[in-house]
């Protein structure tokens, strides 16, 4: 899967990585783990708020870590199925990663992190479109990170991105109206977990012909 271009970028970003002040390196290290940590307070704040709106917007916030699960899923099974060497391992006249190289058998493409942030960035941005002005940078620094601290080649988190992206836009859309019709029935329910899952949802309001209705 690597090819030359690959594995001389790959060379460039962490000869670039060895030249920058200590505490940056450290600051990279610290990203590529703190940010899933991020997306995954985002993910509960993006549910609590939507939980006052409609049916959808709580399906959608509900299903965007979920969505996320399935693209790492199928980013694991495709590392599994292709088995491509870390560079830190493969490409030669590279230095050392500033990370530990992961064992033998833990494969490179694509890149778990990559895709788990693409697909965070995106299902969050479909629950609250404003939330791609962060989500995007946020996921696009930690695919870099990745390859900054030597343990991906440049490819493994450009497809890994694209990848997570695309799987949590299938899932949030294919699966956002069904969930929407459950939120919808666990609103009407006595459950008291039920109705905190699923939120009160917008207040009544009273039409012009005076019947009332409710998100």
């Amino acid at each position: 899967m690597n090819s030359s271009a690959t594995s001389d970028l790959y060379r460039d970003i962490t000869d670039f990585a060895r030249t920058t002040p200590s505490w940056f390196q450290h600051l990279a290290e610290l990203w590529t783990e703190a940010g899933l940590l991020l997306f995954g307070v985002l993910f509960i704040a993006v549910w609590w708020y939507a939980r006052s709106a409609g049916p959808r917007a709580v399906a959608v916030a509900v299903l965007a870590p979920l969505a996320t699960a399935v693209a790492y899923v199928c980013s694991e099974l495709t590392k599994s199925a292709l088995t491509e060497e870390r560079p830190c391992r493969a490409v030669a006249g590279a230095g050392a990663s500033l990370i530990p190289c992961p064992p033998v058998g833990d494969w490179s493409f694509p890149s778990n992190h990559a895709t788990i942030a693409g697909a965070a960035a995106i299902a969050l941005a479909i629950a609250r479109p404003l939330l791609a002005y962060l989500t995007v940078p946020m996921a696009l620094l930690m695919a870099f990170s990745r390859v900054f601290v030597g343990v991906h080649y440049p490819h493994d988190v450009a497809v890994g991105l694209v990848f997570g992206g695309v799987v949590a836009t299938v899932v949030v859309l294919a699966a956002a109206r069904p969930v929407g019709t459950l939120v919808r029935t666990m609103r009407t329910s006595r459950s008291g977990l039920a109705l905190l899952l699923a939120g009160p949802g917008r207040p009544r309001t009273v039409d012009h012909t005076g019947a009332t209705e409710r998100a």
